[in-house]
């Protein structure tokens, strides 16, 4: 499923496809405002979206072999809650 899948999906509740639409953006901007400032969202049920802190390393060019350095990043993460996890199974 595509976002373009998922806003049709939704249209089937709300009615309209630019109502979908407008509400599908919204969700997925609040969540990356959210994550962003470096809050976590948590969707009871669903899950955590939340930002991780990758420590600076040591890597590898797969071509050449040469070391290279990647330096610290933050990165978005999503754990599954325990109902996403039960519904999946």
């Amino acid at each position: 499923m595509n976002k373009a899948d998922l806003i049709n999906e939704v249209a089937e509740i709300t009615g309209t496809k630019a109502k979908a639409q407008e509400v599908v953006d919204c969700i997925l901007s609040t969540v990356t405002t959210a994550l962003e400032k470096g809050d976590s969202v948590s969707l009871v049920g669903f899950g955590t979206f939340k930002v991780a802190e990758r420590s600076a390393r040591t890597g590898r060019n797969p071509q050449t072999g040469a070391s290279i350095d990647i330096p610290a990043s933050r990165v978005p993460r999503f754990v599954p809650g325990k109902t996403l996890k039960e519904a999946v199974k």
